[in-house]
C-alpha cells in the first residue's frame, strides 16, 4: 500500500536539519491515508482486483498531476529517457497490486497488512541474489527471524496443522495471494532503483499510475462488474486517498531521515486492527498478533541497523576529510 521509495533515497540527505516531528505527523498522515483506501476497496466486496487498480491508479492522478502542476513540474513529470523501464515497473506494480487487493477480499484488513510488511525483507534477499549487495549476518538473522514472522501467519491459513486440506479455503488462497504480492512488490521496488537513477521522481510516479492505469483496462475480459453508486464511490475515494498518500509519503522525506520516519510505517497495523474490528467484525487472532510483531520487531531492526552503519560511514568520512 505504500509508495515509490525513490524520493526518501534523494531526500534523506536533505533532512539533517529538517523538522523531524513535521516529517513524521505527514508519515502517519499518509500511512492514514493508505489505511482509508485499503479500506474502501475491501468494502467494494464484489469488485474484482484488476478493476479495482485502475480506479486506484487513475483516480489517483488527479491530485497527484493537480500538485504537480501547482508546484510547476507538470511537463517535466512527463520527460523520460527510459519508457520501457517505465512498463516494466507498471506490469510488475500492476500484477503486485492485484494479489495484494485480492488478499484484502479475502482476508481481515490487519492480517493482509501484515503479510505486506514482508515486503521491506524480501528486498534485502534479492538485494543480495540479484544486485550482489554485500549483507551481513545481523540483517540475514532478521530476514529470516521477520519471514519466520510471516509463516506463524500463513501457516494457520493453509490447515496444515489442523489436518485439512492445504489450499482448501478462499482464505488460504488470500495469504498466499498477499505473500506473493509482497514478493513482488519487492522486485517493483528494485526496479524503481534503477529508475532512480535517472529519473525524477514524479516521472516515476506519474508514469507508473499511466502504466497502471492502461495495463489493468487488460483485465476487462476477465470480468470487471458494473459498479453500484456506493461502490464506485468507494473506488474512485480509494484512488484519490491513494495519490495524496503518495503526496504525503513523498513530503515526509524532506523534513526527517528516513531511519527517523520508516518505522512509523507500522502504525497501519494498529489503525487496521481497529478499523478491521469496527467496521468489518474482524477479530485478530493470537498468531496473526504473534507473527505481526514479529515482523514488524525485525524490520524496525533493519531500519536501526541501517541508521547505525550510516553513522559510522559518516563518522568515517568525516575522519578521512583533511
Amino acid at each position: 500500500m505504500t509508495a515509490s521509495p525513490a524520493e526518501p533515497a534523494r531526500a534523506s540527505a536533505k533532512a539533517a536539519t529538517g523538522d523531524p516531528l513535521r516529517g513524521i505527523a505527514l508519515k502517519v498522515a499518509s500511512v492514514c491515508c493508505f489505511v482509508v483506501m485499503a479500506t474502501m476497496l475491501k468494502a467494494t466486496h464484489t469488485v474484482p482486483s484488476g478493476q479495482m487498480v485502475f480506479f486506484r491508479s487513475f483516480f489517483a492522478m488527479l491530485p497527484v498531476l493537480g500538485f504537480l502542476a501547482w508546484k510547476g513540474n507538470l511537463a517535466s513529470a512527463f520527460q523520460t529517457t527510459r519508457p520501457l523501464g517505465h512498463v516494466l515497473r507498471g506490469l510488475i506494480g500492476v500484477t503486485s497490486m492485484s494479489l495484494g487487493f485480492f488478499a484484502l477480499t479475502r482476508l481481515p484488513l490487519p492480517e493482509a497488512t501484515a503479510i505486506g510488511y514482508a515486503s521491506p525483507l524480501i528486498i534485502v534477499i534479492l538485494s543480495a541474489v540479484l544486485l550482489h549487495e554485500r549483507v551481513h549476518v545481523f540483517r540475514w538473522t532478521t530476514v529470516l527471524v521477520g519471514l519466520v514472522g510471516v509463516m506463524v501467519i500463513l501457516w494457520p491459513r493453509l490447515t496444515v496443522l489442523s489436518g485439512g486440506a492445504v489450499l482448501g479455503d478462499a482464505e488460504a488462497v488470500g495469504a498466499l495471494a498477499a505473500f506473493g504480492g509482497a514478493i513482488l512488490s519487492a522486485f517493483a521496488m528494485l526496479q524503481v532503483r534503477t529508475l532512480v537513477q535517472t529519473e525524477r521522481t514524479e516521472t516515476i510516479v506519474t508514469y507508473f499510475f499511466i502504466s497502471a492505469s492502461v495495463i489493468s483496462l487488460c483485465t476487462i475480459p476477465l470480468g470487471w462488474v458494473w459498479p453500484t453508486p456506493e461502490q464506485a464511490v468507494l473506488l474512485v475515494g480509494a484512488g484519490v486517498f491513494g495519490g495524496l498518500g503518495q503526496l504525503l509519503l513523498t513530503s515526509c522525506y524532506r523534513h526527517a531521515d528516513m531511519s527517523v520516519i520508516a518505522p512509523f510505517e507500522y502504525t497501519s497495523l494498529l489503525l487496521t486492527i481497529i478499523i478491521g474490528f469496527v467496521i468489518f467484525a474482524d477479530v485478530p487472532t493470537i498468531t496473526m498478533l504473534v507473527g505481526a510483531l514479529i515482523i514488524v520487531a525485525s524490520g524496525i531492526a533493519v531500519i536501526l541497523r541501517e541508521h547505525w552503519l550510516g553513522l559510522d560511514r559518516s563518522k568515517a568520512r568525516q575522519a578521512n576529510t583533511p
